[in-house]
């Protein structure tokens, strides 16, 4: 089958992997909070950035290559971190791991997802990146940084916009618990979805794998979007920035930055890079879109930029990085190619945002990601 003329964007992906996954799983992959205004702001945030064509460059293949911390990346893009990935497809930790090792892309494991470090540490590639939610304990914290580096993991993202559970209403209508609770409603729609079904039945329901060495306490009177993690982890302030950049040898990057204000400070305080990012909308629904929020963080460090929230084309990629960005990640996308078709949607989604990258990038006359032009608004 020729996967391009089938599904040749995101949103072909996007409406076969709403019809493989249980309604409950599509719930919490989909969702945002509140009215989900934050998440619709993201995608008309960045319909509103142009770019300017430019004609007669003759022929030429543009150069997708860039660096970060230091290594040559063949694609100006990765695989973002999702809590409970594996919810979504059996094994997508280690599909996700395995086709990012591959395309010799970065992929990033979550301290919330089904597979711990170890786990996934036969197929990670050489840009492996664990994304830590802040535990509590210090103990706890030297422990996972311990496990996350000698699993293979060089990269540390420690996200900083989590301080609380968000309510997600939309997620929780749907009868989504975790840990997952089959009820009579969710069984019914788990039966709609055999592949799904026989995947989950072969690797068993999904939990938080890294966890389980640190607690066997039931979230009994939690918030039905709040897991067991919350047990665990606190709410990060500047002290404990410190204390993990002086803990953790490789790069580091915060995630969650959209005041420029604080992006002054994390540079001060020796980070890495800073990731500019709302959560994709899950967890405040009066944010600003993330697009609009990178210039003035731009303006405002020196350091590597990482942008997610909202990007769905090779089109998207180019708008954030003409706006200052260095790198490109996606969650939502990459988890919906997955379960759209399997391991192969995710080596799918690749190609498709390197053929748009490349189509777009001959529009613009860029024959390379630094020579592309300056954006404007579109009305």
């Amino acid at each position: 089958m020729d996967l391009h003329a089938t599904y040749p964007a995101l949103s072909d992906l996007r409406a076969r992997a709403q019809k493989r996954i249980p309604k409950f799983v599509w719930e919490y992959l989909d969702s945002a909070t509140g009215s989900e205004a934050t998440k619709h702001r993201n995608r008309a945030s960045l319909d509103r950035v142009g770019l300017m064509p430019s004609i007669l460059h003759g022929e030429f293949t543009p150069d997708l290559t860039t660096s970060l911390f230091g290594a040559n990346l063949p694609l100006p893009f990765g695989i973002a971190p999702i809590g409970m990935s594996g919810l979504i497809w059996p094994d997508a930790e280690g599909h996700l791991a395995r086709a990012a090792a591959r395309a010799n892309i970065p992929y990033s494991l979550s301290t919330v997802a089904t597979q711990s470090p170890e786990d996934v540490a036969p197929h990670l590639g050489e840009h492996a990146w664990f994304q830590m939610y802040p535990p509590r304990d210090p103990e706890i914290r030297t422990d996972m940084l311990n496990r996350a580096r000698a699993a293979g993991f060089k990269t540390l993202i420690l996200t900083v916009d989590v301080p609380v559970a968000s309510r997600r209403e939309r997620q929780t209508r749907s009868g989504l618990t975790s840990p997952p609770k089959l009820t009579p409603r969710l069984l019914a729609q788990i039966a709609q979805r055999p592949a799904w079904a026989l995947g989950m039945a072969k690797r068993g329901m999904p939990h938080m794998r890294m966890l389980d060495k640190y607690s066997d306490a039931k979230t009994t009177g939690m918030s039905p979007t709040a897991h067991i993690g919350y047990l665990l982890r606190t709410a990060p302030d500047w002290d404990y920035v410190s204390w993990l950049r002086d803990a953790w040898d490789g790069p580091f990057i915060i995630k969650g930055i959209l005041r420029d204000t604080d992006a002054q400070r994390l540079e001060k305080v020796g980070v890495d890079a800073i990731w500019v990012s709302n959560h994709a909308g899950r967890q405040f629904d009066a944010a600003p879109a993330s697009i609009d929020a990178l210039p003035k963080v731009r303006a405002a460090t020196t350091l590597p930029i990482i942008f997610d929230s909202g990007v769905e084309s090779g089109l998207d990629i180019l708008r954030a990085l003409s706006l200052g960005a260095d790198f490109v990640m996606l969650g939502r996308a990459f988890h919906m190619a997955l379960a759209a078709l399997g391991p192969e949607g995710i080596d799918h989604l690749i190609d498709v945002l390197s053929k748009d990258l490349i189509a777009n990038m001959g529009q613009l006359g860029a024959r390379d990601l630094k020579r592309l032009p300056i954006p404007f608004q579109l009305t």
